[in-house]
């Protein structure tokens, strides 16, 4: 299954400005083509109850569901991939129960954490973080975006650049190799979640024309 997407949202409905599934909704109608549904205080039942929600929701809108952590709820909704963390299941026992139907992808933080996971069999890795965050907290300083520079010479599956990503700072996360990148409150914490969206949309369509190089696959 392909990396089609550039905006990776991941949700925090503890911060969203409105019930999480108008929330997705409406980011899906701004234009995001991956979700990665991650409430991870949420006893398994009521997990797998919106799990099963945020599938039909993404369905209608021909977008992609990651599923954070566990790997069961992903299999069981048909959700089109799932994303690990330190904690979880490592990434190459996770590739053996999934197979080549769903995407992994894998939260690193260093350029080993990052080579541990594509030799693991990850399809794609979030990186950072990148600019201060509040999410963020207590898993190191920011890196910069000199660092996805660095880290795009070491790997070879795409990189989504997490950590304080606002409009202001795109250009050179981008420009610096990023294939995408991942947000939580820059979108689910927005006024208007629909418009915000779709103005992150349109600003990473327009800079992958600048900066676009080999790399870059369709998206």
């Amino acid at each position: 299954m392909a990396v089609d997407f550039r905006l990776y949202l991941i949700t925090d409905r503890k911060i969203a400005t409105k019930p999480l599934p108008e929330a997705v909704r409406l980011a899906l109608e701004g234009g995001v083509k991956a979700v990665q549904l991650r409430e991870k205080d949420l006893p398994v039942r009521e997990f797998l109850a919106l799990a099963q929600e945020m599938r039909a929701i993404t369905r209608e809108f021909g977008a992609k569901l990651i599923i954070n952590d566990r790997v069961d709820v992903a299999m069981t909704v048909g959700a089109d991939g799932v994303h690990l963390g330190h904690q979880s299941m490592p990434v190459d026992a996770a590739r053996k129960v999934v197979g080549t139907g769903l995407l992994i992808g894998v939260s690193t933080h260093t350029t080993e954490e990052a080579l541990a996971a594509q030799a693991g069999g990850a399809d794609f890795v979030t990186f950072g973080p990148i600019f201060e965050t509040p999410s963020k907290t207590g898993l190191g300083n920011p890196v910069g975006a000199a660092a996805i520079r660095y880290l795009k010479n070491e790997i070879n599956i795409p990189i989504f650049a997490l950590g304080g990503i606002k409009s202001g700072n795109i250009l050179p996360v981008m420009s610096a190799g990023a294939d995408g990148v991942a947000m939580i409150s820059a979108i689910m914490a927005a006024d208007d979640i629909r418009k915000t969206a779709a103005a992150f949309d349109k600003a990473l369509k327009a800079i992958s024309k600048i900066v676009c190089t080999d790399y870059c696959s369709p998206r």
